[in-house]
């Protein structure tokens, strides 16, 4: 009996990312009364994990997530409206973020800069995923 080999292909195993770094918007949020009146500066930091088997293609802008698109469109949501909590923002931004078909995973991390004396920053982190099936 003879034995064949097959040549091994090598495989890779992929983890692609897009992320907005220190993004700082200056926009209307929060509970109280003061915070209604007066717009404050958020600091944005999101990674965007992406379904690493799908190739980057030049010719199909729909295999990568732009992140100027991105950008844009929060820009967008935080100035159409006023979020009362950073969590609703958030929730907003997964939703923009999580129409590209391709996007796995999301994680945002939101911080007031101005609000609290004594601090550089207080905020959240919330991260989300598509479930694996």
């Amino acid at each position: 009996m003879k034995i064949i080999k097959f040549k091994n292909k090598t495989k890779y195993k992929y983890k692609r990312k897009v992320i907005v770094k220190n993004l700082i918007l200056k926009i209307s949020i929060g509970l109280h009364d003061f915070e209604k009146k007066k717009k404050q500066r958020v600091r944005f930091n999101i990674d965007i994990s992406t379904n690493s088997n799908i190739k980057p293609n030049n010719n199909d802008l729909s295999s990568i997530v732009n992140y100027e698109d991105t950008i844009n469109k929060i820009t967008y949501v935080t100035e159409k409206k006023h979020h009362e909590l950073l969590e609703d923002l958030a929730e907003n931004i997964f939703d923009i973020i999580f129409k590209s078909k391709i996007v796995n995973k999301v994680n945002i991390k939101l911080e007031k800069l101005d609000i609290i004396k004594n601090t550089e920053s207080v905020g959240i982190e919330v991260a989300k995923s598509k479930d694996e099936q």
